[in-house]
């Protein structure tokens, strides 16, 4: 009897595959999560969309050579480097900066993988004690929840399509129904394909319902307008990198920040992931310890990606928490989406197409999505069994969750204007975070010993 309920069990753990038609529904579902926040850093930084894409995918194919398949993480465009880049750039909304400017940033960019590539050394070598003392749980668990909550603002936006500033009623409706959509189907679904596929069917529900508002009451949600302009086939607008050290001095420290990032991301995946093995009665997987290999295929990503032309990136949080929702873990489904992406890049239509799905529509998914990003912080915290009436962890999560979220809605794109410095709230939360852990544990060694004996 207990063997005929673990068989039950609906996922995949990351070395299952799925048969090629579920593989390639999986991987479109991956697609669209990841793809608007990718195409929207493009358009922030000045960097071109089609290139953006395709070295998304490229990244995320390398990323998965270098952890031999170890570690299931989708690589997309962080928002972290942002305003470095925007600084060598100049850029301005949806107009490309030239080809200088972007060889410039590009070189900025491939410097500050060497320095993730270097941390991951150094954790191979000396082991994991150092990240358990400098990124113990108090601090990686409020950094994913600050990373999950900082983009509530933006996923709200989305879902009132704010134009102008202004709301829109139609929006709103579209966003509503999405989200009901993919919460009423994520908890219903119990079995076969369609357990797996909430966020896709929700997000194909919302675009039909945006369509059908437009011919009904001519909302004008869904733009066509720039499907066909740029013909079928072109070749993404690849740049070569430009010596410049003042884009490694403005770019390469973010990559210092991004660490605690990566460290987060790993350990919701470890959780979720051994989560479902326990439940299928498989071996559970040691990915949490993979951290210095991790940080090595972040270095590799950031590289090969600026290589090509793209911008910085980070493994994505929407991703993560699509595998969570659907529990498909599947290194096969990430693969096969790269490669689709990559495909996209080149025919202009299809990602233009993609890209006619409404604010609205991706902002009711990305309610769930950022919230569960969020949640996964908390699980962290209560999986490690984090001490919660502990002096010392309380200091250190209050301040990670106010310089985070106070200081992304507090502060004009996110940037703590403090002494004449614009510092990015995310990562100057993550940096003190990672300082008042460790000078608080001077005065109080054992606090953390304490709360689990």
């Amino acid at each position: 009897m207990e063997n005929v309920k673990k068989q039950a069990v609906i996922g995949y753990l990351p070395d299952e595959r799925p048969s090629f038609g579920r593989l390639i529904l999986f991987a479109f579902q991956q697609i669209l999560v990841m793809f608007p926040a990718t195409v929207l850093v493009a358009l922030l930084t000045g960097f071109h969309i089609s290139t953006t894409i395709f070295a998304s995918g490229f990244a995320t194919l390398c990323f998965i050579l270098v952890t031999k398949g170890k570690i299931p993480l989708y690589y997309g465009s962080s928002f972290s480097y942002i305003a470095a880049i925007v600084g060598i750039t100049g850029a301005t909304y949806g107009t490309p900066a030239s080809d200088a400017l972007i060889g410039q940033a590009q070189f900025g960019i491939i410097l500050s993988g060497l320095v993730s590539i270097a941390a991951g050394l150094v954790i191979i070598k000396w082991g994991a004690k150092i990240i358990d003392r400098v990124l113990p749980p108090v601090v990686t668990g409020p950094i994913a929840m600050i990373i999950g909550f900082s983009l509530a603002g933006v996923a709200l936006t989305q879902a009132a399509g704010m134009n102008g500033g202004v709301a829109s009623s139609a929006s709103w409706v579209v966003a509503l129904i999405t989200l009901m959509t993919i919460l009423i189907l994520t908890v219903a679904l119990k079995k076969g394909v369609a357990s797996q596929l909430p966020i896709l069917f929700g997000i194909l529900i919302g675009y039909v319902i945006a369509l059908f508002s437009d011919l009904i009451f001519k909302t004008e949600l869904v733009n066509f307008s720039r499907v066909f302009t740029e013909g079928v086939v072109n070749v993404p607008h690849f740049t070569l990198p430009i010596p410049s050290w003042t884009a490694v001095l403005a770019i390469m420290p973010i990559a210092l920040a991004t660490i605690p990032e990566s460290t987060a991301h790993l350990y919701q995946l470890d959780l979720y992931v051994n989560n479902l093995a326990r439940e299928k009665g498989a071996k559970e997987y040691d990915i949490q310890n993979k951290l210095g290999i991790n940080l090595i295929g972040d270095g590799v990503g950031d590289m090969v990606s600026a290589l090509v032309g793209g911008p910085a990136g980070t493994n994505y949080g929407e991703n993560i928490s699509t595998m969570a929702i659907t529990k498909n873990f599947s290194i096969w489904v990430l693969g096969a989406a790269a490669i689709l992406t990559m495909a996209l890049s080149f025919l202009t239509p299809l990602a233009n197409l993609i890209g006619t799905i409404p604010s609205a529509v991706m902002g009711g998914a990305s309610v769930y999505l950022f919230g569960v990003i969020g949640a996964q912080g908390i699980a962290i915290m209560i999986e490690k069994k984090v001490n919660l009436f502990s002096a010392r962890n309380l200091g250190v999560i209050a301040v990670i969750l106010v310089i985070g979220i106070g200081g992304t809605y507090g502060f004009a794109g996110g940037l703590i204007d403090i002494f004449g410095i614009k510092l990015p709230a995310i990562a100057t939360a993550s940096i003190v975070g990672i300082a008042l852990n460790l000078i608080l544990s001077i005065f109080d060694p054992r606090a953390e010993k304490k709360a689990e004996i």
